[in-house]
């Protein structure tokens, strides 16, 4: 009898996590890495929202608290919905994790039977088919390549329902494309939707806030009120507000699933840390200027790679409507070889090979259900991405057909 169980063989670690370890230890051993293949923010998270939770620990917050969330902190984010999306949801239908990823996964953990269908469009963040496959589910994976700004179609949404589909996955806008669903594109998949009753949405709404150029965010709730209860809104302020180590997400539905999702909590990691549910109260009550302000900081640092890349032999690198993140395809470079004489038969090839030759970590597209494609997080310094830009131009020059 095997001692691991079976299910452990139909996922994989995270390709973004296991980049960016690599990245380390090669920093480790003294090289000059620069790594672009974590999407974390590099600020340092608010000194108000700091300060809040020092004052937690000092009032003595640091104890158990209801499991899926305080009182105080589920009013703050149903205030957050009303005033921010105009989604009215009671204290009752609203549910607190410890991160985004957990309310993702408590959600289809508590919804999927062996065989039910989950739809999503690539690319995808790499964990949406691994947490599908944990719950038992079968993921239906719909690439959306470029030429469709890397959105979902209504017309391949709709081929892709069956009797069996339970969830589509909607991340707006995206990791890892940074493409964003203006209203118009949002409405036309919302009206396929209305067509089909059994299917529900989970909307990935993380990177909310990180927009630029003018493009007005909006989640499915919103834009079709009659989908309001079949929708989960996942939402959280990890990347918003610079909390990615506070670990505190939050999602939104229908009572019967939040229930649902949090007695599944409750046998799990039971409630998420006390001081860091303050902290995000602090986050969503308090003064918000520093999302206009980080705001325009990735904008400007989108303008530096998007430029950067696209002047890259073999490089095509669309501009994204938000998020931290570019997708350029490397379709220019395969079939070339590196200066080294390394073979670019991929996107992943291109990856290892780009680390190993200018010291620059990024993501092969492979991994998130798109290629050939790389990913880019562009949440570091103008500095470092000028050098990165700088590099990885470099690697391409030297690439030639074999």
């Amino acid at each position: 009898m095997a001692f691991l169980s079976a299910r452990l063989d139909q996922i994989k670690p995270s390709p973004t996590i296991a980049m960016t370890t690599r990245a380390a230890e090669l920093k480790a051993e003294g090289r000059d890495i620069i790594a672009l293949s974590a999407g974390e923010p590099d600020f340092d998270t608010p000194e108000t929202i700091r300060d809040a939770a020092k004052t937690a620990i000092d009032a003595g917050h640091t104890r158990y608290t209801p499991v899926d969330g305080t009182a105080s902190l589920k009013r703050a984010i149903a205030a957050k919905f009303a005033r921010e999306n105009g989604l009215d949801y009671a204290p009752s239908q609203i549910t607190v994790g410890t991160g985004g990823k957990q309310i993702l996964y408590n959600a289809l953990m508590a919804t999927l039977d062996q065989g039910d269908e989950v739809i999503i469009p690539a690319p995808y963040w790499v964990s949406y088919p691994d947490m599908v496959l944990l719950a038992g589910g079968t993921p239906v994976v719909l690439p959306c390549p470029a030429d469709q700004g890397f959105r979902l179609t209504p017309e391949a949404l709709e081929a892709a329902i069956t009797p069996r589909t339970k969830w589509l996955i909607l991340n707006s806008p995206s990791n890892p494309s940074g493409a964003g669903y203006d209203r118009a594109s949002m409405k036309a998949l919302t009206d396929v939707l209305l067509r089909h009753p059994q299917v529900w949405v989970l909307a990935d709404d993380i990177y909310e806030h990180l927009v630029f150029d003018g493009f007005e965010f909006c989640t499915p709730a919103q834009i079709e009120p009659r989908l309001k209860d079949r929708v989960l809104t996942m939402n959280g302020v990890s990347k918003s507000y610079a909390m990615t180590g506070w670990r505190i997400g939050y999602g939104a539905g229908p009572q019967a699933l939040i229930k649902a999702m949090a007695m599944l909590q409750s046998q799990s990691t039971s409630n998420p840390c006390s001081v860091s549910q303050y902290a995000a109260e602090a986050a969503l009550e308090g003064p918000q200027d520093y999302i206009r302000d980080s705001r325009a900081v990735f904008q400007r640092r989108r303008d530096l790679v998007v430029a950067g890349l696209n002047a890259c032999p073999g490089l095509d690198c669309p501009v994204p409507q938000g998020a931290f993140y570019v997708y350029p395809s490397i379709a220019g470079l395969i079939g070339t070889v590196s200066r080294s004489g390394r073979r670019i038969d991929s996107d992943e090839d291109f990856a290892n090979a780009l680390l190993d030759e200018e010291g620059v970590a990024v993501v092969f597209g492979a991994a998130f259900g798109l290629s050939p494609h790389f990913r880019v997080s562009y949440a570091t310094s103008d500095e470092r991405l000028t050098e990165a830009v700088a590099r990885i131009r470099r690697f391409c020059e030297g690439c030639n057909s074999a």
